[in-house]
């Protein structure tokens, strides 16, 4: 293959759709509330069920490089995007909140935690080292696709008078076709290969290493944006529903607005100063953050919060992802990576577990205030850093 090409007869686009297809069984997850509330269940019980996935995910990003060993990556991804299915599947058919909707979390951690995991592999497999940057935010963006169209399949499924349910059994169909995808695609893959890409194997030594250097920074900070993404996310159909407000609106500006700045402003963002723009971006969440908590009165406003949302979230994760590969030590880049990811679904998938319970017992405006206190810490930090390293400079001149 041309070095100066991407992959072939479209295989880098066939990538791209199976990796939104994919997606699609995520982010239907954003409609569990709703649907849980609708069956007398309540946000906590929804954040329970989004929380196992945490454990079931830890266990998929851990062992999917030897798993992918076994079988190679896009046979891993296939077989994920059928646990995928199955989650999806579940959550349309279970009687209610119980047993059987909670394994359902956990089948579905094991299917995106492989996915996740085994993406930016393929993608490394596929592209020289001198042209990635610009294949992994058009992968980081047809996932956001598919992640922000998950809850609007709810809403389409609304509208032409279906039960909710039946956005989760779309998204099983999408994600057992994007499986097909990448089966199909596997030997064009081998072909197109440009490098051998080792799976990254973490060790108690090396997780020890890259804790204790300065990418321990950005691995809290993807935690706490995690956190703030899930916990507002997972919820949005309640905070929609409290103020007379359509969910799909929050889905349509935080995914325009990402996947925007992802594909067409990541690249001139992470040529300037990272410590700068962490600490600009992080600002924007807080505002955000605000902004849903005393700003939101109406349709405008609502679709405005979203968008500050997109921008500040999607630009700082390109930042700190890069953070956390250039300031682990020295042979243990891949490692730190693969901390980053854990972090990142601590926040997502565990602080909602969290959320649910202050919803219910305090109010969505509790909840606000838990996220507004995240997202300040998550600012201090960039601020911090930047004052520590002028005062760096200061001493050394």
């Amino acid at each position: 293959m041309p070095a100066n090409h991407p992959p072939a007869n479209g295989l880098f686009t066939t990538f791209c759709l199976g990796s939104y297809l994919l997606s699609l069984s995520y982010g239907a997850t954003f409609l569990l509330a709703m649907m849980l509330r609708a069956q007398g269940a309540s946000e906590a019980d929804a954040g329970s069920v989004i929380s196992v996935a945490m454990l079931s995910t830890f266990v998929a990003v851990i062992f999917s490089g030897h798993f992918t060993d076994l079988i190679g990556a896009p046979k891993a991804v296939a077989a994920g995007a059928v646990l995928l299915a199955a989650a999806c599947l579940g959550f349309a058919f279970a009687p209610g909140f119980g047993s059987a909707m909670v394994l359902c979390g956990l089948v579905l951690g094991f299917g995106w935690g492989v996915f996740y995991t085994l993406g930016p592999i393929i993608v490394a497999m596929l592209i020289e080292p001198a042209r990635r940057v610009k294949y992994f935010a058009l992968l980081s963006g047809s996932m956001m696709t598919g992640i922000g169209t998950g809850p609007l399949l709810g809403r389409a499924a609304e509208a032409l008078g279906y039960p909710v349910q039946a956005a989760f059994v779309a998204a099983a169909l999408a994600s057992l076709l994007g499986g097909v995808l990448f089966l199909l695609m596997g030997p064009r893959m081998q072909r197109a290969k440009t490098a051998a890409v080792a799976v990254c194997k973490i060790t108690p030594a090396a997780a020890r290493a890259v804790l204790c250097s300065r990418a321990a920074f950005a691995i809290l900070m993807v935690g706490l944006g995690g956190a703030i993404f899930g916990g507002l996310s997972s919820f949005q159909t309640s905070f929609a529903s409290a103020r007379h407000l359509d969910y799909s609106l929050f889905f349509l500006g935080f995914m325009s607005a990402a996947i925007s700045c992802r594909l067409l402003v990541a690249g001139f963002i992470v040529k300037r100063d990272p410590y700068r723009m962490a600490c600009l971006l992080t600002a924007l969440m807080v505002l955000s953050v605000l902004m849903f908590q005393y700003g939101v009165d109406g349709t405008v406003s609502y679709l405005l919060a979203a968008v500050v949302l997109g921008v500040g979230y999607g630009l700082t994760y390109s930042v700190i992802n890069g953070l956390a590969a250039n300031e682990a030590p020295p042979g243990l880049t891949a490692q730190s990576l693969l901390l980053f990811s854990l972090a990142y679904f601590v926040g997502v998938f565990g602080f909602p577990l969290l959320a649910g319970k202050v919803i219910v017992e305090a109010g969505m405006p509790a909840l606000l205030q838990w996220l507004l206190v995240i997202a300040v810490v998550n600012w201090s930090i960039t601020a911090g850093r930047l004052l520590w390293r002028r005062l760096q400079v200061v001493a050394t001149a």
